[in-house]
């Protein structure tokens, strides 16, 4: 049996084709393109190709398959893979002669590989981030154009900017360079409620965001990129403290023999996802339905000792293991179950 190895870069890659004994069979840099995929693997014999986790390897991966080959996409974290390849000279060839030994030998760890549902979800979800860190970026800039003539937009939300432009005295001059601005975050605001409007549609017909928006804080964009981001709930093995720690919640940690310190948290993971399970704390916190107050008296008995921003975050970890536990166990959000948690108070 012979094993297939791809270092894959945007424009070319290194391949690498090994037998069973390990010995080069083929070696190539060809165009990253699905038609010099095809050229080099079409004929070939079924074998398992090792593909490093990047921006390019899912589709790479989907069209090797269709080829009838094997494709393990690997996380680049896994430092044993690389144990063929040396520290002081890295190259494209001895990337893939690394990769193509640990495809043989099975040294390697695989990446999870996100469902076609999923990589929608994501997609629509990053396309209305961009447009919203767009319009962002427009009303700072009108602020300080604003700012400049002596002139101080009033408070309010990204959606009434205009409505408030609308009532400020704006020299000519000014008025008539703000024009294209102000196009601009017209055709934004409405792309916006455009896309809200499909994440709400696609939230209703989710069974899964229905479920977990029943949760106090969480809504639709929340729980669908809760969804899209973790994919399915047997990835964690059913541990919702996995779940946390892959979101980057959980606190770092440099303990040794009887020296325990633990830091703040480690940020690994989707910072999205994270952004917005904090958003969704800061909700809860302000909130007052009666659902969350058990959480919120928890954070604020929490944030009276450590402060606010320690007790959000941990809210935030304790929401995320909510959140994955609802799906894992198929039920909606219930507040009687909500106790004191330990080790979350312990870790904060």
């Amino acid at each position: 049996m012979e094993y297939g190895a791809i270092d894959l870069h945007k424009r070319f890659s290194q391949i690498r084709i090994v037998d069973a004994a390990g010995a080069a069979v083929f070696e190539d840099r060809i165009a990253t393109t699905r038609e010099a995929l095809a050229q080099v693997w079409g004929a070939r014999p079924r074998m398992r190709i090792l593909v490093e986790s990047s921006t390019e390897s899912e589709w790479v991966a989907q069209h090797l398959e269709t080829l009838g080959h094997e494709v393990v996409v690997a996380d680049p974290n896994y430092l044993p893979m690389y144990g063929q390849r040396s520290r002081r000279i890295k190259t494209d060839r001895r990337d893939v002669a690394a990769l193509a030994e640990a495809g043989r030998l099975g040294i390697y760890r695989p990446a999870h590989r996100a469902s076609v549902e999923a990589q929608a979800r994501r997609r629509v979800l990053r396309i209305r981030r961009t447009l919203i860190q767009a319009r962002s970026a427009q009303i700072s800039l009108l602020r300080a154009l604003l700012r400049q003539e002596g002139l101080r937009l009033a408070s309010g939300t990204a959606e009434t900017v205009l409505a408030r432009l609308q009532r400020l005295r704006v020299p000519p001059a000014l008025a008539a360079a703000l024009t294209p601005l102000r196009t601009s975050l017209e055709t934004l605001t409405q792309l916006l409620r455009t896309a809200d409007a499909e994440l709400h549609a696609q939230a209703t017909a989710d069974p899964v965001a229905q479920r977990l928006m029943s949760a106090p804080g969480v809504g639709p964009v929340v729980a669908l990129s809760f969804h899209a981001t973790l994919d399915t709930p047997t990835r964690f093995g059913g541990d919702a403290r996995r779940a946390s720690a892959f979101v980057g919640l959980v606190p770092s940690e440099d303990s040794s023999a009887e020296r325990q310190r633990r830091g703040h948290i480690t940020k690994a993971g989707p910072r999205q996802l994270r952004f917005l399970l904090i958003q969704a704390s800061w909700s809860l916190w302000r909130g007052r339905s009666p659902a969350g107050a058990a959480l919120r008296s928890w954070a604020q008995l929490l944030a009276a000792r450590r402060g606010r921003r320690i007790a959000i975050v941990a809210l935030a970890r304790r929401l995320s293991r909510i959140l994955y536990a609802m799906w894992r166990d198929e039920i909606d959000y219930q507040p009687d179950r909500v106790r004191s948690d330990r080790r979350d108070t312990a870790a904060a």
